[in-house]
C-alpha cells in the first residue's frame, strides 16, 4: 500500500535493498523515536539546555566524556573541523570559514578521500593528502604534520581501507605525539554496536555518527562523541548559535526523537538481528544459486560487511547482462528496487549485493525474484 502523503504526491514507495543510504530514505523511523518527537512538540525549551541534557544523556549511554546532537554525519564533519580550528574562541568562530592564518590543515590519507570530506573544507580546512590510493607509510603522517596542522581526519566506512593504509591506532599513535587530535567518519558503521565505543577506545578524539541509519533516529540527526572540550568547541560552533553550524540546525523534535532511538538501538538483541539478515539473505542467495555463471553468497565481516549481505558474483564465464544493467533495470522496474552494484578485486569482474537492513517481511522474494528475472533476461 502506498502511504496516501505519497500517492497525493504521486511519488512511488521503493524497496530499499542498499543499505542506509540518504538517498533512498535512510531506515525508517523508529515507532518509539516517533513517539518521543510528538511529545516534544508539545512544548518549548531553551535550546542549549536541551543540547547539553541530550548530549549528557547520550555520553553516559556510550561511556563516552561528552556528546552533540548533530544534523546528520556530515554535519558532525563540518563541526568537527571547525571545533578543531576554531575551538572556542569567539572570534575565531565568526571568522570561519575564513582560516587565512589559522591552524586549518587537516591531513587525510588518499585511500580516505570521499565525497563527504568537503565538509570538512565548509568549514575552512585545507586538506592536505599523504600516500598512495592503496599505501600510505608512517613516515608520511610524520612529515605532514606541521604548525598549521587543526587535525588527522580517519574514514571508517566499507572498502575503504585496504591493508597497505594507516590503520586507525597507528594514525591516533602518531598523531597524539605530535598533539594533533584525531576525528573520525563512521557514519555508516552501525551495528556492530560495539562501535559506538571502539573508536573512542581506541583513542579518537572526535567520531561521527549518523542518527538516521542503523540507529534508526529522525533521518536529519547524527552524534558527535568525544573530548569534552572538542565537543564544547563543536557546540558553540553549531546552532542555535549564530555560527557556521546555524544552518546544520537540530529541533528540539529530532533532539529528542534520536535518544529514544539509540536507547533502543543499544537495547537490542544484535545476535538475533543479524540472525534475521542471514536468513533474509540466504533467501535470495537460494533463488539464483544455479544460474551458470554467477556465485551468490551470504557475506558478513566486520571490516566491509558489517551486516550479512547477499552478494551476486559475476564470474570470468557470466555472458548475461552487466551488473550495472541490472542495478539499472530493478530501479526503473515495478516496483522499484535498488541495490548495490560496483566492480571487485579478487577474480571476479563485477558484482551485485543486497543489504537486507532496510528490506521489509516478504521483500526478499521480491528482490530474488526480479533479480532472477533480469540475471536470466536474453
Amino acid at each position: 500500500m502506498i502511504p496516501p502523503i505519497y500517492a497525493k504526491l504521486g511519488v512511488r514507495p521503493v524497496i530499499h535493498g542498499s543499505g542506509t543510504t540518504t538517498r533512498y530514505g535512510g531506515s525508517l523511523l523508529r515507532p518509539e523515536a516517533f513517539e518521543a518527537m510528538r511529545e516534544a512538540s508539545r512544548a518549548f525549551v531553551n535550546i542549549d539546555e536541551l543540547n547539553a541534557a541530550a548530549g549528557a544523556a547520550i555520553a553516559r549511554m556510550l561511556g563516552a566524556e561528552a556528546a552533540f546532537v548533530t544534523a546528520g554525519a556530515s554535519s558532525g564533519l563540518i563541526l568537527q573541523a571547525a571545533a578543531c580550528i576554531a575551538g572556542d574562541d569567539p572570534a575565531k568562530i565568526t571568522r570561519l570559514p575564513d582560516t587565512g592564518g589559522l591552524r586549518n590543515e587537516i591531513v587525510i590519507q588518499r585511500a580516505h578521500r570521499f565525497a563527504y570530506d568537503q565538509a570538512y573544507r565548509v568549514a575552512g580546512g585545507v586538506l592536505v593528502e599523504i600516500g598512495l590510493a592503496r599505501r600510505t607509510q608512517p613516515f608520511e603522517l610524520e612529515q605532514a604534520i606541521g604548525d598549521r596542522t587543526a587535525a588527522v581526519a580517519y574514514l571508517i566506512s566499507p572498502f575503504t581501507s585496504p591493508p597497505g593504509v594507516l590503520t586507525l591506532p597507528q594514525v591516533i599513535e602518531i598523531a597524539h605525539r605530535r598533539g594533533v587530535p584525531v576525528i573520525v567518519d563512521a557514519a555508516s558503521m552501525l551495528p556492530p554496536r560495539e562501535n559506538l565505543t571502539k573508536f573512542l577506545g581506541m583513542g579518537a578524539d572526535l567520531v561521527s555518527f549518523s542518527g538516521g541509519k542503523g540507529i534508526r533516529g529522525p533521518q536529519s540527526t547524527g552524534i558527535l562523541v568525544g573530548r569534552r572540550d572538542l565537543i564544547r568547541a563543536a557546540s558553540l560552533n553549531a546552532s542555535p548559535n549564530q555560527a557556521l553550524g546555524r544552518a546544520a540546525k537540530t529541533s528540539k523534535e529530532e533532539i529528542a526523537g534520536l535518544v529514544v532511538a539509540l536507547e533502543q538501538f543499544m537495547a537490542e538483541d544484535e545476535s538475533a538481528e543479524m540472525k534475521r539478515y542471514v536468513d533474509v539473505c540466504s533467501t535470495i542467495v537460494e533463488q539464483l544459486a544455479d544460474i551458470p555463471g554467477l556465485r551468490a553468497v551470504v557475506e558478513h565481516d566486520g571490516v566491509n560487511r558489517v551486516i550479512p549481505h547477499a552478494v551476486v558474483y559475476f564470474t570470468p564465464e557470466w555472458n548475461g547482462p552487466s551488473g550495472h544493467a541490472v542495478q539499472v533495470a530493478l530501479a526503473q522496474g515495478d516496483p522499484h528496487i535498488y541495490v548495490q552494484q560496483g566492480a571487485h578485486q579478487g577474480g571476479y569482474f563485477d558484482e551485485i549485493a543486497v543489504d537486507p537492513i532496510n528490506l521489509q517481511p516478504g521483500d526478499e522474494s521480491i528482490v530474488a525474484a526480479r533479480l532472477r528475472e533480469e540475471l536470466t533476461r536474453r
